[in-house]
């Protein structure tokens, strides 16, 4: 029972607060050590990559590798949600059942992706108006690291599973070994032996590997939940028809989101390779400054499916109510630090002093409307967890809603121009985070529960 309790928490009795924080705090530093992959890269390629684009290639391929990582991490993601709430039932032999049958779906469409992103790189990248400059080096880092989505499929999945019994320490173990093997690989690659945006991404996907690896060996041997007999592995059409019941909608959810922020971003390219290299800068920074909101969502949704599966509703909503809290506190502090340091953080990306000075800019902006966007990942952190499906699409619909209707209409205005661009990410977040709290208010999550 001891070695059980080091590997789960059960966060259907104590204080919110407290249980929240205790959650959330490893999975922050575990988040931010894993943007770190996409930071060493985006540093070391816009400083030390001769090659003319290198970073605005970089920045281009990003949200079209989160499409194709969008169906393994919401399948994964919903494998999470059924073993959170089967943890909070106290239903031991369904959530076995659901970690294997994790192995089959994950793995398998983890294939499928890698090789539909290596076939059809090429015309993607056409499509979203990559410029010449850029396009070389895009397609051979998106054939890299998409490519091996597989491997992002199975460390998405396991952790997936591991936060939902409440263990956020295992996966953030191996992401900080996997990102001190990141840099040093990074450092190797680019710098010594100049193999460009290929250096970067091999050292990216080198890093992941481990990671992945190094999380299932170790839950196989620590988390008694993973010491699993063969009749767990007989194949259970009822289980699979549950994992893509709920993890579809919310991979749906991440592509229309990824399909949204790939739009805005075939928009940047139509500015040319200055206004990109801007773009990825305060992309760049933004994701850091997202990862306390995605901790907190994180912590939420395995907080609010452990709790309805106990059914304790009201407290899925006290546990809310503290979490927006916390949200609002560190939205304001983010507006002070971008409107004083903002020039100083775009410089460690880029040496370009036009560069950075649409870059800090662009993160003033965006700042202002930070409130929403930890407002998103509250609530959609909730609702996934509750195992509303329905909302799921919803959010992901008025992300791409918001993204290209705001794009389209503030390039019209005159004089925004650029500055467009910025302004409708703002505008989309407040958009979905409206929705969000709309639909956790109407209840009807709780019509959702398995």
């Amino acid at each position: 029972m001891s070695r059980k309790k080091q590997y789960i928490c059960d966060m259907t009795k104590g204080n919110e607060t407290r249980l929240l924080m205790r959650f959330a705090v490893p999975m922050l530093i575990g988040n931010l050590f894993q943007q770190l992959y996409n930071l060493v890269d985006s540093i070391i390629v816009g400083r030390y990559v001769d090659s003319p684009g290198a970073l605005g290639a970089v920045g281009a391929v990003g949200n079209i590798n989160f499409i194709f990582f969008s169906l393994c991490m919401g399948l994964g993601a919903g494998v999470g949600i059924m073993v959170s709430q089967y943890f909070g039932a106290g239903k031991e032999s369904e959530l076995k059942q659901t970690i294997t049958h994790s192995i089959y779906i994950i793995v398998s469409v983890g294939i499928i992706m890698s090789v539909s992103s290596l076939i059809f790189a090429r015309p993607i990248l056409h499509l979203m108006n990559t410029p010449e400059v850029n396009f070389d080096a895009a397609l051979i880092y998106m054939r890299i690291v998409c490519g091996a989505t597989v491997v992002v499929a199975v460390y998405n999945g396991i952790s997936s599973i591991l936060r939902a019994l409440g263990d956020t320490k295992t996966p953030l173990i191996f992401l900080i070994v996997a990102c001190m093997v990141n840099v040093v690989l990074d450092l190797l690659f680019v710098i010594v032996w100049k193999m460009g945006v290929a250096g970067a991404a091999w050292a990216t996907i080198i890093s992941q590997f481990i990671a992945a690896v190094g999380s299932v060996l170790f839950a196989i041997r620590k988390n008694p939940y993973f010491r699993i007999e063969r009749k767990y592995f007989k194949w259970d059409s009822y289980i699979v028809k549950k994992c893509f019941r709920i993890g579809l909608p919310v991979a749906g959810q991440n592509v229309l989101i990824a399909l949204s922020c790939t739009i805005l971003q075939s928009v940047v390219n139509g500015y040319g390779d200055t206004i990109m290299d801007a773009y990825t800068v305060t992309s760049r920074v933004e994701q850091l400054v997202q990862q306390p909101f995605n901790s907190l969502g994180m912590a939420v949704s395995t907080f609010a499916g452990q709790n309805a599966g106990a059914g304790e509703y009201e407290r899925v909503k006290h546990g809310c109510k503290k979490a927006t809290g916390m949200v609002v506190l560190f939205s304001l502090l983010m507006i002070a630090v971008m409107g004083i340091f903002g020039s100083s953080i775009a410089g460690i990306f880029v040496k370009s002093e036009k560069i950075i000075e649409i870059a800090s800019k662009g993160l003033r902006i965006t700042s202002m409307m930070y409130v929403a966007l930890g407002i998103i990942y509250i609530t959609r952190g909730a609702l996934n967890g509750l195992g509303d499906a329905s909302y799921a699409m919803i959010n992901g619909m008025c992300e791409v809603l918001g993204r290209v209707v705001f794009a389209y209409v503030l390039m019209l205005i005159p004089g925004m121009g650029y500055w467009g661009i910025w302004y409708t990410n703002g505008f989309t977040w407040i958009l979905a985070g409206t929705a969000g709290v709309i639909r956790f208010l109407q209840g009807k999550w709780k019509t959702k529960l398995i």
